[in-house]
């Protein structure tokens, strides 16, 4: 029977190392707790996994990972509310492991929870074995089921992190559902522009050609704008394709991606849709992991690599450094001059009152509901904008095309 090393804390708080024999690791879990004592590593002794796997031949082989094969969101977090509910009933982790893999697609992911199980029913703990795939499971994550085993809630700090899972994907497919319509009208209508001045704009000049007349200026510029298209036709994919380029190689430097995330917080319109995202998110994050039993500093450094910009990051990073030294967190963010007033005022309240993790959760809440706001007046206020926008352009090209046609006909009445 397999030997398992453990350590835990007895009921005064001290840690206790010592080995026990069990059928699996469910088993020493459930003999250590009957010690009255709390475990917080459960692992094979050295040696005896590899006896385990050589003696039983229970080890699966590992299956190919296709490399196009993107594990997404959405399934990271079916997978734990799922996951969740299978632990809140009380059944083994590595059971609820081999169920949830058994349910998913073949793919990546599916390869992914098989080898956490394997790893988990060799002696790992699942924070430990969740680490090896940091594509799909991040440090928050990690972190977070890392608390709840330390705790013995697991099935807790799932649900929790399966709500905030949940509330972060709404949020982002929320401003991203938001983009999708003015960016396929704005395409849609630049193809049919550079289908009028490569097809049909050289049609009419041809015809102004043979008339001899003296072109208007508006139609001189529209027929140079149409050479210019058609001489330099793979301007059209370049340029966007340059700027993006551009952007991209800004960003790779330290002082590009900051002078970049600062010029999306000062955006109009965006840029406030930019800074509450982040702040809520901040908050969100926060508040998870504080409520989940994770230290306020290691929160930080969680939070400060999941925000997304590097402005922000570098505020978290000076309230990180502030608390260390004993200050609280509302003077340094106060001091950083991005969140707002209320925000501060909210989160002083809830330190001196005890409940930082819930006032974190409720700011996260509000912002949430100021991004959905934002983002439908933002989209509101686009689509008069692009309609307006191809208006004039239209117009121009009209006019520009007949003002040759109207000035003939007025000289033919003379």
């Amino acid at each position: 029977m397999p030997v398992f090393a453990f350590e835990a804390l007895d009921s005064n708080g001290l840690k206790v190392r010592q080995e026990i024999t069990a059928s699996s690791k469910d088993d020493a879990i459930k003999q250590i707790r009957a010690q009255g004592l709390r475990p917080t590593r459960v692992q094979l002794r050295p040696g005896a996994a590899q006896a385990a796997a050589g003696a039983g031949g229970r080890k699966k082989k590992r299956r190919g990972i296709p490399l196009l094969d993107r594990v997404k969101r959405d399934q990271i977090a079916t997978f734990t509310t799922q996951l969740s509910i299978l632990q809140d009933a009380g059944l083994p982790i590595v059971r609820s492991l081999k169920i949830l893999e058994a349910q998913q697609k073949e793919g990546r992911f599916k390869d992914q929870i098989g080898s956490v199980a394997e790893d988990v029913e060799g002696g790992s703990t699942f924070s430990e074995a969740l680490a090896k795939y940091p594509r799909s499971f991040d440090r928050l994550y990690v972190s977070m089921v890392k608390a709840g085993e330390a705790g013995g809630v697991l099935d807790v700090i799932l649900n929790r992190l399966a709500g905030f899972m949940e509330k972060s994907e709404k949020l982002r497919k929320k401003v991203k559902g938001a983009m999708i319509y003015p960016v396929v009208v704005i395409t849609v209508a630049v193809l049919i522009l550079v289908v009028i001045m490569i097809k049909v704009v050289p049609a009419f000049q041809k015809m102004f050609e043979d008339m001899g007349k003296g072109l208007p200026v508006p139609t001189q510029m529209l027929i140079s704008i149409s050479d210019t298209l058609q001489t330099y036709w793979y301007l059209i994919p370049g340029v966007p394709f340059t700027i993006w380029a551009i952007f991209k190689l800004i960003a790779r430097s330290q002082k590009g991606r900051k002078a970049l995330d600062a010029f999306k917080l000062r955006m109009p319109i965006f840029g406030m849709i930019v800074k509450k995202s982040a702040v809520a998110r901040f908050c969100r994050t926060l508040g998870t992991l504080i409520s989940s039993g994770v230290p306020i500093l290691e929160a930080l450094r969680i939070v400060k690599d999941a925000i997304g910009n590097v402005v922000i990051s570098n505020a978290i990073e000076e309230v990180h450094g502030s608390i260390r030294e004993g200050d609280t967190i509302a003077d340094p963010l106060r001091q950083a001059g991005i969140f707002d007033e209320l925000l501060i005022n909210m989160i002083d309240v809830g330190e001196e009152t005890g409940e930082l993790d819930k006032m974190l959760i409720k700011i996260a809440d509000n912002y949430d509901m100021d991004v959905d706001v934002a983002v439908e007046g933002m989209s509101s206020l686009l689509e008069p904008i692009i309609i307006v926008g191809m208006g004039l352009v239209v117009g121009f090209i009209v006019v520009s095309l007949f003002l040759p046609l109207v000035n003939i006909i007025q000289t033919m009445n003379q």
